[in-house]
């Protein structure tokens, strides 16, 4: 059954710089956003939330809208 869409704005992260080096907080935050790899992609809903955790790590990743 096709999910239906509830008009719910979607953000895509993708991770174009590595993590190494950088401090634990931000490795953890580039995991709990669920990225594994360098030019991995993944969307999320946005919220408050989310965007707090883009904010910092904003110099490792790419936000579309």
């Amino acid at each position: 059954m096709p999910k239906k869409s509830t008009g719910e704005k979607k953000v895509r992260i993708t991770l174009v710089k590595s993590p190494i080096g950088y401090s634990v907080r931000h490795k953890a935050t580039v995991k709990a956003l669920g990225l594994r790899r360098m030019n991995h992609t993944v969307e999320h809903v946005d919220s408050p939330s989310l965007r707090g955790m883009l904010a910092k790590i904003n110099h490792l990743v790419k936000v579309e809208e």
